[in-house]
């Protein structure tokens, strides 16, 4: 098969195309053809050397991928409702870069109807992040409300159209008038570009002073602190990536006196039967928004797989709005 691969740690030139093996599927395991791939911040930080494969999983970059099953644990797939032929979109710990992957099969979910492979391409690394974290880890309900911190990155755009599409009010914060824009049209209550305004005292006027129950915070370092300072009384902050720095400090006693909650998580070396379960509440829960369209994709821009380096640029621009697709 040809696959893009990281020949040594380094900036986007590093990746080159490749011919590999085809890989092999084992118990639980499905092998698909793929036709789209997602690039997601995790696949830069590999390519850089920061952020290396979990033990077991191919050493090729990406997460994500959707195709047609052309084999796998025949038993598996069958109990599963799945089978060969069938069009999925699959979350993975490695090897999406590459014209075979093989999946769990627990991590596999059918592509939306009436979506194209590189939309479904675009679904699991988000979906999967998104669920797990603002509807897993800080339990956003109904009614309550969110800030995302970089709302028209992929996860934001995600974020934003899943939580309002379960009923919650969305704040995000963006370095554009452009980009702030992108969020208001896909549903975002608040956009604070966050270059010309202090967001935390936007956060606090937009909420009569209250703060949000819930944020989303991929930037960590200082942010952590002003985080803090956003949160409503009970409110909970999930940190899912340090684009910041890991450095934060913030008001312990804050934290005691209003009984906020701040954690984190990071989805790749979660254990297979945690993936599946996010898969199965997806499913049920928001596949439906996706068929109905009631969650759009918002894809920035589609490549020929070959040109992984050239959206690997884009990716670490900060340009882009949604998601960077490459199809084969």
């Amino acid at each position: 098969m040809k696959a893009i691969a990281i020949n040594r740690p380094g900036g986007p030139e590093v990746l080159q195309m490749v011919e590999r093996p085809d890989p092999l599927a084992g118990i639980g395991e499905c092998l698909i053809a793929v036709e789209a791939y997602g690039i997601n911040r995790p696949d830069v930080l590999q390519r850089k050397g920061a952020y290396p494969a979990p033990v077991g999983a191919s050493d090729l970059p990406g997460l994500e991928v959707a195709g047609r099953i052309v084999g796998g644990d025949a038993d598996a797939l069958a109990a599963a409702g799945l089978g060969v032929g069938d069009a999925v979109c699959a979350l993975v710990a490695g090897g999406g870069y590459a014209e075979l992957c093989v999946a769990p099969i627990g991590q596999c979910l059918p592509v939306p109807t009436g979506w194209t492979m590189a939309e479904a391409a675009s679904l699991p690394e988000t979906c999967f992040t998104v669920w797990s974290n603002v509807f897993g880890r800080a339990a956003l309900q109904p009614g309550e409300s969110l800030l995302i911190h970089g709302g028209s990155s992929g996860i934001g755009v995600t974020a934003i159209q899943m939580a309002k599409a379960l009923g919650s009010r969305v704040l995000v914060t963006v370095g554009s008038a452009a980009k702030a824009e992108a969020c208001l049209k896909l549903g975002a209550d608040v956009a604070i570009n966050y270059r010309e305004q202090d967001f935390v005292a936007e956060v606090k006027r937009s909420t009569d002073g209250r703060g949000v129950d819930v944020i989303l915070d991929m930037v960590a370092g200082s942010y952590v602190e002003r985080g803090v300072q956003c949160l409503a009384d009970d409110g909970r902050m999930v940190i899912i990536a340090v684009q910041g720095g890991v450095d934060a400090r913030f008001d312990a006693g804050a934290v005691l006196r209003r009984r906020l909650t701040v954690s984190g998580s990071t989805l790749r070396p979660r254990s297979l039967p945690f993936k599946a379960g996010v898969a199965r509440a997806l499913r049920e829960r928001v596949w439906p928004l996706l068929a109905s369209r009631v969650i759009a994709p918002v894809i920035y821009r589609e490549l020929p797989a070959s040109e992984a380096a050239q959206a690997h640029v884009l990716m670490e621009s900060g340009e882009h709005i949604g998601k960077i697709v490459l199809s084969w």
